[in-house]
């Protein structure tokens, strides 16, 4: 066995179909037998879907998952190992793989990093595993190890390739993304198989997941930390690769490291399990090519996230259509956009309601976009019912002056026949705002909020201009006509209004917030940066008196380092404000 074929099954699994993911896995199986693997290597609890959150508390969806993880076993034959993510129970519940093959599970691994940051909580749910774990195929070692154990230099990987003398190590992942989160990966992954002189094979899901979305680009590396194999992002995929064990071997031979650090740890031999596995070798295989395919550039790569978490979150929940308020503006266009190529335009419907503030630019644009798309497109004015509302609440406002009450009920009044639509034809309303809105609250409340799924939450106003050009870019002609991205941006609800009215440029708010937001800086400190102080103060108030609003926004997927919802939790009533004070 002087290379060994291994096949990363890059899944979509989906939380709870416990009975479609074992179909999906035992689809791939079938596929890797037949591309001549003898490894077959599936994601982190591709079995029940990550993260099962608050169904692990339910002891009937635990033993489901262990029917299954059995079920793929009788399945699996003698000639190929299948690495399967699960949910093992001994006493406590484990995040764990199974190491599969000729119908027996041989070994089981239990992760024994359990992340509780960001959008993780596994320690609220999983015991944590205490052993490394390598099996031994005649004369292939392989260490298995679980997501977060491959982020730690001193982690399962270290014990198995230094006293289980590991050559491959496996990682099963779930990883969720984030913009640029897959060149930190592969140079983590490339750091982790040098220190090794190992081969190291990531197999990551894709697929939405409510607030999350999971990329793939699984990954092969060879012992040199060079990349040999990499799979498609945002798509299925099955990726094969060979690995020269030979070339392994060598290397450690002519490392004097190795030696040095196997001596000196060798007190930690109890710590890891070595399990041997009966296998049937095939030498005849078909030729393959290792596979390195390109990653996305940053805005593709977010771009097709988004498509990928609207299909997901849709399709998942059994819906088929959307339907979006068109006002002639950048966000609601690019999340028609976006919506097409998640659903098809069949499935997409455009809605203008025009109001008594509404441009003609903007209602010729909002028709334009819809006839570029091809996706349906209705007209329905708001102006009556606007004027109802007013007569109706003529005798309390008496004497009062216009001013955000009635533009907010402008808003409001477009939420309702969007959510009339939804109630009857079955529809899931996308709403339409960014991360820049929502994080200073420049958005109603049960208006433009009001909606399923809020497909740009998480992209800020400056980067989906970018996101835009893009879809121009890639279609090769003017999907968004010209002058959506010319004209100033305006919610249209009083005469002559500009988003600049009551925020600061785009390109100094983004700026600010990014700082503020994700990288918790003080006010001080962003001051010191170059930004005017009264800005950042103003900023930073609009962002912490409006924590209320945005935990009544519906979610949307994760695609920034740190987002609001799952990752970043602050209280509603907080009586730390910096603002307040100088």
């Amino acid at each position: 066995m002087r290379k060994i074929r291994l096949a990363l099954a890059q899944i979509n699994p989906t939380v709870g179909d416990i009975e479609g993911n074992k179909s999906k896995i035992i689809e791939y199986i079938d596929k890797a037998k037949n591309v001549g693997a003898d490894i077959v290597l599936f994601p982190e609890l591709s079995i029940t879907g990550y993260p099962p959150e608050d169904l692990l508390f339910k002891p009937h969806f635990i033993a489901k998952n262990i029917e299954a993880i059995q079920e793929i076993a009788q399945y699996t034959p003698e000639t190929i190992v299948a690495v399967v993510g699960f949910v093992d129970e001994d006493g406590d519940i484990y995040n764990a793989a199974a190491v599969i093959s000729g119908g027996k599970i041989h070994a089981i691994y239990r992760k024994n990093y359990l992340p509780n940051y960001g959008v993780f909580d596994e320690m609220r749910y999983f015991q944590k595993g205490s052993k490394g774990l390598v099996v031994n195929l005649n004369d292939v070692r392989l260490g298995i190890t679980i997501c977060e154990d491959i982020w730690y230099p001193g982690g399962p990987a270290r014990l198995e390739s230094l006293l289980g003398d590991a050559q491959i190590i496996l990682n099963l992942s779930a990883s969720p993304y984030y913009v640029n989160k897959l060149n930190w990966r592969e140079r983590m992954l490339s750091v982790r198989a040098n220190d090794n002189l190992a081969a190291v094979a990531y197999v990551n899901c894709i697929g939405g997941q409510d607030e999350l979305v999971f990329d793939g680009a699984s990954l092969v590396v060879d012992e040199k930390g060079e990349i040999i194999g990499r799979a498609k992002q945002f798509e299925e995929d099955l990726l094969i690769a060979d690995v020269d064990l030979i070339n392994i071997d060598k290397a450690r031979l002519k490392d004097p490291r190795r030696r040095q650090d196997k001596h000196t740890s060798k007190d930690l031999h109890t710590d890891l399990e070595i399990v041997e596995i009966p296998f049937k070798y095939i030498n005849e295989k078909p030729e393959i090519e290792n596979r390195i395919e390109k990653p996305f550039d940053t805005v593709a790569e977010v771009y097709n996230a988004l498509v990928l978490s609207t299909r997901d979150y849709i399709h998942k929940n059994g819906m088929k259509k959307a339907v979006i308020g068109l006002s002639g503006g950048m966000d609601s266009t690019l999340v028609a956009c976006i919506a097409v190529d998640a659903l098809g335009a069949e499935n997409v419907v455009g809605v203008s309601m025009p109001g008594p503030f509404s441009s003609e630019h903007s209602k010729e644009d909002a028709k334009l976009l819809a006839e570029n798309l091809g996706i349906k497109y209705l007209t329905i004015p708001i102006i009556d019912v606007y004027n109802a509302f007013l007569k109706t609440l003529e005798p309390v406002f008496e004497g009062r002056p216009f001013d955000i009450t009635e533009e907010n009920l402008q808003a409001r009044i477009r939420g309702v026949i969007l959510m009339a639509l939804s109630n009857k034809f079955g529809w899931i309303v996308l709403t339409t705002g960014n991360k820049s809105e929502s994080s200073t609250g420049y958005s109603t409340l049960y208006g433009d909020t009001a909606g399923g799924y809020a497909v740009i939450k998480d992209v800020y106003k400056t980067f989906v201009y970018q996101l835009a050009e893009y879809v121009n870019q890639k279609a090769g002609r003017e999907i968004i006509p010209r002058r959506v991205f010319e004209k100033a941006p305006s919610a249209e609800l009083r005469e002559n209004q500009t988003d600049q009215d009551k925020l600061p440029p785009y390109e100094i708010l983004d700026e600010i917030l990014k700082l503020y937001v994700e990288e918790d800086h003080s006010i001080n400190d962003i001051v010191s940066e170059g930004f005017d102080e009264e800005t950042v103060r103003k900023v930073a108030w609009m962002v912490d008196v409006n924590e209320y609003k945005r935990r009544q926004t519906p979610p949307g997927p994760k695609i920034t380092h740190r987002a609001f919802g799952k990752d970043r939790r602050l209280p509603i009533t907080n009586a730390f404000k910096e603002w307040k004070s100088k």
